[in-house]
């Protein structure tokens, strides 16, 4: 009698609903408004923002390395509980700062963390005839989810004219919406939790056929772990192009609406008002790039499924080049400026599935949680360097353009590195 196995379309579903949730964390800037408005600095808003992405980060390697020993269902779980309780107690904390930033800063970006990468890891060995595809399915939540909770919350006013609703925090307040959010949050990741579980040893999807352990005739490695993984030249390679991947993207995310508003730079240099400026900005801010952000996971990830990771990183990253030289002269025309933002966004996006799929490709699926955590750091000092770079060029009176300008030829780079690249590891 055959071993009776679940449906394995209920994992991608699973994997959706927790990275619906886990995409709070691009959702912060709906909060930073209304919490200076009941007495927090920007400083502190933006502290409780930098200790939720450095939680996040570190604890992506110690949820990948905590699943194996302890099922990747009960790490999520435990992740769940944690941004829930984190939230609550950020909610519960009215106006003192340091247990807001205890509660959603550091347990919650703790319990992304954890959480993060369980749908990933699950979802690839779940589905080996489409890594790219089911790792862009799993993480495309956490795009959707920030352009979800932000509407939720407080709306752009071009989002509250078309459709009459003010958001959450002006029907309740901010501290309602934390516990609201926590709640709701703790809720969606469980559910999806359920269904984290590996399939059965030695499952295979039907019509699929594992490839043949070739390694002794071609010295290509099948599966290692993380201390094999670190000594080899594919790591760094991914590392360094995730890097740039995210500090191109992250740039354009962190400064978008500044560009759009900024004097002759932006739209007012061409002549538009400022309230028309303004609205066009919203929308490449809160419409064209979480959108496509999330869409990019999944396009990117079906298309390496039919072309190979490997072109399809040198593709992103071509595309991604080309769009970065020519965002700085896209505000002569809104379409031309919506049409840029949608391929940064996408492109943006793509990083999250190719990465995973290429960590999976070059060094197996065996230990693809804890792998992927060590990958996954890069993204935070492209976080920090991306936007850091604009802000930096802005506090000079400096133009956008060197900002945009060594973004672009750092994408260029990432072309070569991702020719030279190889997926196999030789022993």
């Amino acid at each position: 009698m055959t071993e009776k196995v679940m449906n394995r379309w209920v994992v991608v579903v699973g994997a959706i609903m927790i990275q619906l949730a886990l995409g709070a964390i691009y959702a912060w800037s709906a909060f930073t408004g209304p919490l200076e408005g009941v007495g927090f600095s920007s400083t502190e808003t933006q502290a409780i923002f930098s200790a939720g992405l450095a939680a996040f980060a570190i604890f992506t390697i110690i949820g990948g390395r905590l699943q194996k020993n302890y099922s990747p269902r009960n790490i999520s779980l435990l992740g769940g509980v944690l941004l829930g309780v984190g939230y609550i107690i950020g909610g519960l904390a009215g106006t003192n700062f340091p247990l807001k930033l205890f509660g959603i800063g550091i347990v919650g970006g703790i319990g992304i963390g954890l959480s993060y990468v369980i749908p990933i890891s699950v979802g690839v060995k779940w589905f080996p005839d489409k890594k790219g595809l089911v790792s862009g399915l799993a993480v495309a939540g956490f795009g959707f989810g920030a352009f979800i909770w932000i509407l939720l919350a407080n709306p752009p006013s071009i989002i509250e004219t078309w459709t009459g609703f003010a958001g959450l925090i002006e029907s309740t307040s901010v501290d309602s919406v934390f516990q609201i959010y926590g709640i709701s949050f703790m809720v969606l990741v469980i559910l999806g939790s359920l269904v984290m579980v590996d399939p059965p040893a030695g499952w295979l999807p039907e019509g699929y056929e594992e490839p043949e352990d070739d390694s002794e005739e071609t010295g290509i490695l099948r599966d290692m772990g993380p201390k094999r993984m670190l000594k080899t030249k594919q790591f760094y390679l991914l590392w360094t192009m995730f890097v740039v991947g995210a500090l191109a993207g992250l740039m354009v995310i962190g400064n978008i609406q500044n560009f759009a508003n900024h004097g002759t730079e932006g739209f007012q240099g061409w002549g538009f008002d400022a309230e028309t400026a303004s609205d066009y900005a919203v929308i490449g801010a809160a419409v064209c790039l979480p959108i496509f952000n999330g869409l990019g996971r999944i396009g990117w990830g079906h298309i390496s499924d039919i072309i190979g990771t490997k072109k399809s990183l040198i593709a992103m990253f071509g595309l991604q080049s080309l769009m970065m030289f020519v965002f700085f002269y896209s505000t002569f025309n809104p379409l031309a400026f919506f049409g840029v933002t949608i391929a940064i966004g996408f492109n943006y996006g793509g990083c999250f599935s190719l990465f995973p799929a290429a960590t999976a490709d070059s060094f197996g699926s065996l230990n693809m949680g804890q792998n992927y955590g060590y990958v996954f750091t890069s993204y935070g000092l492209g976080g920090i360097l991306g936007p850091i770079l604009a802000g930096a060029v802005q506090d000079a009176g400096m133009s956008f353009l060197y900002a945009f300008i060594p973004a672009a030829l750092m994408c260029v780079a990432a072309v070569v590195l991702a020719i030279v690249y190889q997926p196999g590891v030789k022993a």
